[in-house]
């Protein structure tokens, strides 16, 4: 099963950034995900397949 994610989700991947953090903040969907690092503000675009390999946690944005 596919995880769902919207912009503005917070995640938590499987490795750490360079810097430390695990958690990011999605910042754009489609074929590429769009991925900020809530530590040192870095932002990555990751294809969708290993995005969906790497994600450990979702939560969703603030209602």
């Amino acid at each position: 099963m596919l995880p769902q994610v919207d912009v503005g989700d917070r995640v938590t991947l499987r490795k750490p950034h360079p810097c430390g953090s695990y958690e990011w903040v999605v910042t754009r969907i489609g074929t590429d995900i769009g991925l900020k690092c809530l530590s040192c503000g870095r932002r990555v675009m990751l294809p969708r397949s290993e995005f969906n390999k790497r994600v450990k946690l979702i939560r969703p944005a603030a209602e």
